[in-house]
């Protein structure tokens, strides 16, 4: 795996984090549950990125070794930052817009 490769993959857990996050959100709105958005995304963020780190493995045959286990490391802390970051603008953006219309 190159730098390449792990960029591809945290934009692909980004793009996969925000869409998994606002249908589980629709979905706990229907039920009626409480939830903490941002606990929420981040725990989606981790568990898409152990996903896709084990799919990528998988399709190219690599081998798990320390470099690897540093590539899922990173990748699972970015991908939780990402989102947390991500999900904390966009509610500031939100709001910040209805504030000011």
């Amino acid at each position: 795996m190159n730098l390449e490769i792990f960029l591809t993959l945290l934009l692909a857990v980004s793009i996969l984090t925000g869409l998994t996050v606002e249908a589980i959100k629709e979905v706990l709105k229907e039920l009626e549950r409480p939830y903490k958005a941002n606990i929420l995304a981040g725990l989606v963020a981790v568990a898409l990125s152990v996903l896709v780190m084990a799919g990528y493995v998988t399709l190219v045959d690599a081998v798990i070794n320390s470099k690897m286990a540093v590539y899922l490391i990173a990748l699972v802390l970015l991908s939780w930052l990402s989102a947390m970051v991500g999900y904390d603008k966009v509610i500031q953006a939100i709001t910040q817009i209805r504030k000011g219309a």
